[in-house]
């Protein structure tokens, strides 16, 4: 993109000239220029907020390699010293990275941790390097151009939500689509509700960092000192009380993953919520055996990973 031309009285973008001269004229924009927001960023000014305090790792290295073993079903996440390092196995091979803090290791020594702990042979001659500051725009919509993607913001591929939060904002521009008018009030509750959408997205990740209990480096020891956001401390203590796991609105992750992560880095509740005493023990145990026996009968009858994608979406099935 060559320029970027606001409107002089109330700086909404009017046009945009490409390289090649070409001119786009248009009343809404959407940025999804990546990191950089040629439009919301670099033309329009509208500010980052820069989570590098609760979020520290800013870099990744990636490499795929041959798949050596059976085709397992789940992606592996694994703590490394100064990050963690992604394992992702597909049909015809294993996506590797690794996501660290360049203040605790350097970006070679990170490169190097990778490739002595990919299972097979490396299938490209480079690995792909990528510099990221975690955080987000201070507004995902300002006047005429909204963000998508990258452009919005960045918290790190731990869960994985890059894909849900293009999704969601797709979504949430059709339920509140303007029209010339640009009514502040709808720019201002898509603002509010996406900022509520990041910030609970950064606090789980954050639990995963502040409450391990691995100090065996200096990066765990330095997650072990981040302060939590007012958002994950209240979280924490409903928890650590009775074990209360409240949800907000749309917050995307549900009560079973804040439980998984909670119990998982040992924190449990100091008591239990006193309403549990008006259960019928009984009860609940039958309806826990019933659980119990509609999983085993549903693992019975589905076939194994293989089995399946043998049976629906070999990526080697010739087309006759």
């Amino acid at each position: 993109m060559r320029h970027v031309s606001l409107r002089a009285e109330d700086g909404f973008i009017e046009k945009v000239t490409l390289e090649d001269g070409r001119e786009y004229a248009a009343d809404l924009f959407i940025d999804c220029s990546g990191f950089r927001g040629l439009l919301i960023e670099e033309a329009m000014k509208t500010g980052y907020e820069d989570w590098s305090h609760w979020l520290p790792c800013n870099r990744a290295v990636a490499v795929p390699c041959e798949r050596t073993g059976p085709l397992s079903s789940y992606t592996l996440a694994t703590a490394r010293e100064s990050g963690w390092q992604w394992r992702i196995p597909l049909q015809h091979r294993v996506g590797n990275g690794h996501v660290y803090c360049s203040d605790f290791i350097s970006d070679q020594d990170a490169e190097d941790a990778l490739l002595r702990r990919v299972e097979g042979k490396p299938l490209a001659a480079n690995t792909v390097k990528l510099r990221f500051t975690t955080g987000r725009r201070r507004k995902f919509w300002n006047k005429n151009c909204v963000t998508l993607g990258l452009a919005s913001g960045f918290l790190e591929p731990l869960e994985s939500t890059s894909i849900h939060l293009v999704q969601r904002g797709i979504a949430e521009l059709f339920q509140m689509f303007p029209d010339r008018r640009f009514e502040p009030a709808d720019i201002e509750r898509y603002n509010r509700l996406f900022a509520f959408e990041y910030e609970r997205i950064r606090d789980f990740l954050l639990l995963h960092y502040t409450t391990n209990e691995r100090d065996d480096t200096a990066f765990w020891r330095h997650c072990q000192t981040i302060e939590h956001p007012d958002s994950l401390k209240e979280k924490l203590e409903l928890f650590r009380g009775y074990g209360r796991i409240v949800r907000e609105d749309n917050e995307l992750f549900p009560v079973q993953s804040w439980l998984y992560i909670f119990t998982g880095q040992n924190i449990f509740p100091r008591g239990y919520d006193p309403m549990a005493d008006t259960l019928d023990p009984a009860r609940i145990k039958a309806n826990l055996d019933d659980i119990r026996a509609v999983i085993a009968k549903c693992a019975d009858a589905m076939p194994s990973h293989q089995e399946f994608i043998d049976r629906n979406c070999s990526a080697y099935t010739v087309a006759v």
